[in-house]
C-alpha cells in the first residue's frame, strides 16, 4: 500500500480523532453478555465527554454518543470468533479509516487477531488492547505481528504471560463508570455467581461452596450451545428455586441490582483470566468478592480488604462467614481509584499520544 503524506506531529494534549474498532459480533453496549463490548461502550462515552472526536466501528444495533459506523448487515452473537465475520468487519473498517478526511490520529482495536495482523496495511497508528488470554497457542502470532501496533495489557498477570520479547506499552485495566453503579451497604442474604456457564468459570464450585456455607445462591449468565451439556449435568440437578436459583442472562438495571443486593460474589475460576469484569462491577456496588487466586483476581481483590483469595471450595465456604468484615465503601473506593473510566480514559489518551508521536518520529527519521 502506498501511504499518503505523513500526518503532522500531534500537539501534546490536543483532542484526538480516534477510530474505535469494536468486535463485530455483539452490539455496543450489549444488552446482556458482552464484556469487551461493555468496555468499548464505557471508554468511548468517556473519550467523547473529554472532547475526543471518536468514530465507533461496531456491530449493527449499536448506539453511542460517538459517530457510529455499523459495517455488517447484522450482529453475529452466535458466531463469536468466526474468522469470516471478523475479517469482513475489519476489511470494511480499514477501507473507511483509510479514506477518512480529515484522517484519524489513531485506531484503537479491541478485536481478536485480524486487525492486528493487518495493522501495517493502514497509514494510521494502531493501539491494540489484548483482551484475551496469552497462551502458547497465541505466542507465535504475537511474536510475528505484535510490533505492528502499540500493545496494551489489561492486567499485570496478562503482561507476565506474554511471550518473551513482546513489547507491551502499558497495563490499563478495563473501565467501569462508577457513577452508573449503586453502592448498597445493606445486603441481602444470598451469594451471587455471574458469568458464562462453563466449567472454567466454576458455577458448579460456587454451588458446592454456597451449600457448605449454608447460604442461598443466585446463578446468572448465558448458556452457549457448547456448554449446554455441562449445564444440564452439573447445574440443573441442584436448582430448586430457593437455595440455588438460576435467573439466566441479565443486563442493565437487573444486573446492577443483582450485584448490589448480594452479600458476596463467588469467583471460583480455574483458568488464568486476564481481567474479570464481574469482580470490578461487584466491588463498585460495595459487594465483596471471594475468588480463587487465578489470573488477574490477585490484582483486583485486596485480600482481607475488598474480599478474600482462597485456595479451594472448602476455603471459599469458610470465607463466607467473614464477609461482614469487609467494608463496602472500601470496595467501591478501590474501584474509583483504579478502574473508574476517567482514570482509564486518561491513561489511554496518554498511550494514544505516545503511539502517534512514535509513528511521526519514525516517518521523519
Amino acid at each position: 500500500m502506498i501511504l499518503r503524506e505523513p500526518l503532522p506531529p500531534l500537539i501534546d494534549d490536543a483532542p484526538l480523532r480516534v477510530a474505535m474498532l469494536a468486535p463485530p459480533w455483539i452490539a455496543v453496549p450489549p444488552l446482556g453478555y458482552g464484556g469487551v463490548e461493555s468496555v468499548v461502550s464505557v471508554l468511548t462515552e468517556a473519550l467523547v465527554a473529554r472532547g475526543g472526536d471518536v468514530t465507533l466501528f461496531c456491530a449493527p444495533g449499536s448506539a453511542s454518543s460517538a459517530h457510529v459506523e455499523q459495517l455488517l448487515d447484522a450482529p453475529h452473537p452466535d458466531e463469536i470468533e468466526r474468522s469470516l465475520v471478523e475479517a469482513d468487519h475489519v476489511a470494511r473498517a480499514f477501507a473507511a479509516i483509510d479514506r477518512a478526511e480529515p484522517p484519524f490520529d489513531v485506531v484503537h482495536d479491541h478485536g481478536g487477531f485480524t486487525a492486528l495482523s493487518m495493522a501495517d496495511r493502514v497509514r494510521t497508528p494502531m493501539v491494540h488492547t489484548m483482551h484475551g488470554q496469552l497462551g502458547t497457542d497465541t505466542a507465535g502470532f504475537y511474536r510475528r505481528h505484535g510490533h505492528k501496533a502499540t500493545l496494551v495489557a489489561i492486567s499485570d498477570a496478562q503482561r507476565r504471560s506474554a511471550p518473551a520479547g513482546l513489547q507491551v506499552q502499558d497495563v490499563i485495566p478495563n473501565p467501569v463508570d462508577i457513577g452508573a453503579w449503586t453502592l448498597r451497604e445493606r445486603k441481602g442474604d444470598h451469594l451471587l455467581w455471574i458469568g458464562r456457564i462453563t466449567p472454567d468459570k466454576g458455577p458448579h464450585h460456587a454451588i458446592a461452596a454456597a451449600r457448605a456455607a449454608g447460604a442461598p445462591l443466585v446463578l446468572a449468565g448465558i448458556v452457549q450451545p457448547n456448554d449446554r451439556a455441562f449445564f444440564e449435568r452439573e447445574i440443573v440437578p441442584h436448582l430448586d428455586g430457593d437455595r440455588v436459583r438460576f435467573v439466566g442472562e441479565v443486563g442493565g438495571t437487573a444486573k446492577q441490582a443483582l450485584f448490589a443486593g448480594a452479600r458476596g460474589l463467588l469467583m471460583p475460576i480455574r483458568w488464568a483470566e486476564p481481567f474479570g469484569m464481574v469482580i470490578v462491577e461487584a466491588l463498585a456496588c460495595g459487594t465483596p468478592v471471594i475468588a480463587f487466586p487465578e489470573g488477574a483476581a490477585q490484582e483486583l481483590i485486596v485480600d482481607g480488604a475488598t474480599g478474600f483469595l482462597v485456595a479451594d471450595v472448602d476455603e471459599m465456604a469458610a470465607a463466607v462467614a467473614r464477609l461482614p468484615e469487609i467494608d463496602g465503601r472500601t470496595c467501591r473506593g478501590w474501584v474509583s481509584a483504579n478502574c473508574d473510566v476517567e482514570v482509564v480514559a486518561a491513561a489511554y489518551e496518554r498511550v494514544y499520544h505516545a503511539a502517534c508521536s512514535s509513528t511521526a518520529a519514525a516517518l521523519h527519521a
